[in-house]
């Protein structure tokens, strides 16, 4: 069974901190997956950070919270919302469980708990984006009713 968490919106004191991690996070992630060398991929993540949260915190139509089990902080997550013809939809753009937290089930109850952020606001459909590298995350993800919609391929030269 997983552990239970709550969902507290991340403040702006925190945003500078999670942004730091965050982002460096994403460049290594791109550098890992192959897609462009180190100093590119910073620029890239840096980039689109930039451009997906302008504002911070107060970004619209974005929300990121800060997930926590008691007075534990154990995760973050960070939802963009879009309201399509058919209905409101989700993109889930980060989450993340710290690091001292991970393979104790926090992964799975944070997803739960987005989920129920986003029937509680009658969203039809949630969409995120893994990096093919993370069997983990990708595995999690399967479990729990997500379906590969895209799959990009490569061949190293």
């Amino acid at each position: 069974m997983s552990p239970s968490v709550r969902l507290v919106p991340m403040t702006a004191e925190q945003f500078p901190a999670y942004r730091e991690l965050a982002e460096r996070e994403y460049a290594e992630n791109i550098e890992t997956a192959g897609m462009m060398p180190e100093e590119e991929a910073r620029r890239k993540a840096a980039e689109d950070f930039a451009s997906s949260l302008p504002d911070g915190v107060d970004t619209a139509d974005h929300e990121l919270w800060t997930a926590w089990d008691d007075d534990h902080e154990v995760g973050m997550l960070w939802l963009g919302f879009t309201e399509r013809s058919d209905g409101l939809v989700a993109f889930g753009y980060d989450f993340m469980v710290t690091a001292e937290q991970r393979r104790r089930g926090y992964g799975r109850a944070i997803m739960e708990a987005a989920e129920q952020v986003c029937r509680d606001r009658g969203v039809v459909e949630v969409g995120l984006s893994v990096f093919g590298f993370n069997s983990g995350a990708r595995a999690l993800y399967e479990q729990m009713g997500f379906e590969v919609t895209i799959l990009q391929m490569r061949k190293r030269l």
